[in-house]
């Protein structure tokens, strides 16, 4: 263990640390831009730089590892100084417009400028503005705005193996683009926006539908209902200075009612409606000789990546649709009929974690009345938060208040759709006792919990022991890919997830979600599931009164029409 000083502080650090990771250790801030947890990229920003005595230049600490006697400055006048020129330099090729910015006071550029001090800037600004790529519902990139850090580069290439995104000339003319300069939606792109959730600035975003739901709510001859995703109760609280993992359910009710929302129904409803259509789809799978294994549906990234780029494996994908359409689909149905409303006076807006379930609600492929959209307006988590700063909503004050019915009884099997292994865990508690005619004697499946990137279990259904697998990331999903297509797969019923830590960590979430913040999101869903009186979804008195009212039976014509669909190659 190595012993270095640090601004005169002797430290003991560990063999192999940089110094970034060290002044970490011992609470010395050292800015970054290029540097992220949970990411490889290192010293493209060169904002890190630290003085080592002896050296004639500055060194990046996040890639510089410490020796035995190293003497570091992190605060010195040549490091000050370095540090605000670099910055005036970034500065001098960006839209400084932040007022109009969508991470205005929430910007790692704009909070290190004024560390800095930079209150006007030495360079002139010699921006070439390029055009802004929002052809597609879900991402909005401006190149304006880039600072060429890399992050972006660096997730969708080595966390989702898809590698839209990389440096495209070079020395000023250099940028982050996709190939060839070419738009989002001319790319393999599953939308998932996790570039957007490391971004620094507001170079990449979410689409805003804040503008249009806003609309909605003020248009009197409109009947505007919200859905809430699961993993969303616990990461809301985060946008609007809570701590991670913060359990925010009754607040957020009450605050969606506070903005205005006629009805607010919860989306783990048609979660555990989920499970009933795609636990009976497997069985019959099982039982019929369908194809095998079935993978699961509901996340939009991965049906996306699925259709570009693995068009010969969709006949392994469930048909049900994902909780989010399901909803939708009963909404302008079954809740318009119930509550004697025009379907077309029924307004719909979900609040999602998840940038693609944008473009999953502008699919063709989901609407029931061919005129109108399901879903017609999708908010992220992020966004949500600012609709609630908007309207005035003292949050962390406000009492808890409970979902509306006939769509706000839920188990916590739907709660834990929001993890990774979430569905797959839903799913197995259903399917074991439908098969095995008896309660289980454990809830808790948890070989699959967690933040390992393939995880397996087995379950005994009747005489038969089946193997399951839950994988998250698209690099993960190849890999699972690879093998059925090789013919080695052991296993019937297989879980994805597009993003780390499925949709606690999705792409609409609060912005620089890490992994340790996933975890800490992770635990608060199922201390949800914990707290809950029903955690099985077939026990859900609600499911089961629309089948008995409206839908007849899983996966009966009805049920067909409303809540399955289909894929096709892209």
């Amino acid at each position: 263990m190595p012993t270095i000083t640090i601004n005169n502080q002797k430290i003991e650090a560990k063999e192999g640390q940089t110094i970034l990771e060290v002044a970490k250790d011992h609470h010395i801030d050292i800015p970054t831009l290029c540097h992220f947890p949970d990411l490889d990229v290192q010293s493209d920003c060169r904002i890190c730089m630290s003085e080592i005595v002896g050296q004639k230049k500055l060194a990046p600490s996040c890639s510089t590892p410490v020796k035995e006697g190293m003497e570091i400055k992190t605060n010195s006048q040549r490091v000050y100084n370095a540090r605000k020129t670099i910055t005036e330099l970034l500065l001098s090729n960006h839209d400084t417009n932040c007022t109009a910015c969508e991470r205005n006071m929430n910007c790692e550029l704009q909070t290190l400028a004024d560390t800095l001090g930079i209150d006007e800037n030495r360079f002139e600004n010699i921006l070439e503005h390029e055009p802004i790529d929002d052809n597609n519902p879900s991402i909005t990139r401006n190149a304006d705005r880039c600072i060429k850090c890399g992050r972006c580069i660096e997730v969708c290439k080595n966390v989702q193996g898809i590698h839209v995104l990389d440096y495209m000339n070079r020395s000023h003319d250099t940028k982050v683009a996709p190939a060839h300069g070419k738009f989002l939606n001319d790319q393999v792109c599953t939308y998932c926006g996790q570039c957007a959730n490391v971004c620094p600035v507001a170079s990449i975003t979410e689409k805003s539908d804040l503008e249009k739901v806003t609309h909605a709510i003020h248009d009197e001859t409109k009947h505007v209902i919200v859905q809430t995703a699961p993993a969303t109760r616990v990461s809301l609280g985060e946008t609007l200075g809570m701590d991670s993992g913060s359990i925010v359910t009754g607040q957020m009710v009450a605050a969606l009612r506070r903005v205005g929302f006629d009805k607010v129904f919860d989306t783990d409803f048609t979660a555990d409606l989920t499970i009933m259509e795609e636990g009976h789809e497997l069985l019959s799978r099982v039982k019929e000789g369908g194809k095998l294994p079935m993978i699961t549906s509901c996340c939009p990234g991965w049906v996306n990546y699925a259709e570009q780029k693995n068009p010969d494996m969709l006949d392994h994908l469930s048909t049900a649709k994902s909780p989010q359409q399901m909803f939708g689909a009963l909404a302008k149905t079954y809740y318009a009929e119930k509550e004697h409303i025009d379907p077309n006076n029924v307004y719909v807006v979900s609040i999602m974690p998840c940038t693609a379930k944008k473009f999953e609600a502008a699919r063709e492929e989901m609407q029931v009345h061919k005129e109108t959209a399901d879903v017609d307006a999708v908010l992220t988590t992020r966004e949500l938060g600012k609709m609630i700063k908007r309207a005035g909503v003292n949050f962390k004050n406000i009492g808890e208040e409970s979902y509306d019915a006939p769509f706000g009884i839920t188990s916590g099997a739907g709660a834990i759709f929001g993890a990774t292994g979430g569905v797959m865990e839903a799913a197995l508690r259903t399917v074991s006792e439908v098969v095995n005619e008896k309660p289980l004697e454990k809830l808790d499946f948890e070989d699959i919990r967690g933040m390992e990137g393939i995880k397996e279990a087995s379950v005994t259904l009747g005489e038969n022991t089946f193997k399951v697998a839950v994988a998250h990331t698209l690099s993960n999903a190849q890999k699972v890919l690879d093998d059925i297509k090789a013919g080695v797969s052991p296993y019937a019923f297989i879980e994805v997830m597009a993003c780390p830590g499925g949709c606690i960590g999705g792409g609409g979430q609060p912005y620089t979600t890490t992994n340790a913040k996933r975890q800490e999101r992770i635990d608060a869903i199922y201390n949800v599931d914990t707290a809950m009186k029903l955690r099985k979804s077939h026990e859900n008195p609600a499911v089961n009164t629309l089948y008995e009212e409206y839908l007849s039976e899983p996966l009966s014509k009805r049920a067909h029409d409303l809540l399955h669909t289909h894929y096709k190659p892209r």
